[in-house]
């Protein structure tokens, strides 16, 4: 027969076992986090993401726009170097490639006249526009902004040589 002591010490161990896990389960309910935290943490995260990934893209928007005034007075400065040895400017058929390789009916050409021995594009991956002689001078150089289509506003704007002779005289 059971006794009544024995009786009790099962029950006992039974509570103190099921006490035992449940509150290991209380814990590891306690480590992680809850959903409503981790939706707070994303709205944060979006919030600041709002406010600062406008300021980033414009910031490397600008970058392109100053990139392409570097690279104009860059072609100025070899189309200068060019004028020197031929005694004139290419012309728009010739084009800037003139300042990367040999044309025609140039006896005194000593270029390369620009590094990596190709004419680069613009910072928005077109090709610049040279026309010789220019409106605006011996020579125009223009870059149709990221759009690629002339006139525009923002980043989208013309770039040209004439434009970045006045830019740089303001500053």
């Amino acid at each position: 027969m059971i006794s009544r002591n024995t009786i009790i010490e099962t029950f006992s161990m039974r509570a103190g076992r099921d006490r035992t896990q449940s509150q290991r389960h209380r814990r590891t309910g306690q480590e992680g986090f809850t959903l409503v935290e981790m939706l707070v943490v994303i709205a944060i995260i979006g919030l600041i993401m709002g406010l600062i990934g406008p300021r980033v893209l414009n910031y490397l928007s600008e970058s392109k726009v100053k990139t392409a005034r570097i690279q104009l007075q860059s072609f100025s400065s070899a189309l200068d170097l060019f004028y020197l040895d031929a005694g004139r400017f290419p012309s728009t058929a010739e084009g800037l490639a003139a300042l990367v390789r040999r044309t025609p009916g140039v006896a005194a050409w000593n270029g390369p006249y620009l590094k990596g021995g190709n004419v680069p594009n613009d910072p928005w991956n077109h090709p610049y526009l040279y026309r010789s002689p220019g409106e605006h001078g011996p020579y125009d150089i223009v870059s149709y902004g990221s759009d690629g289509q002339e006139g525009g506003s923002g980043t989208s704007a013309d770039i040209s040589l004439e434009k970045t002779t006045a830019a740089n005289n303001d500053q």
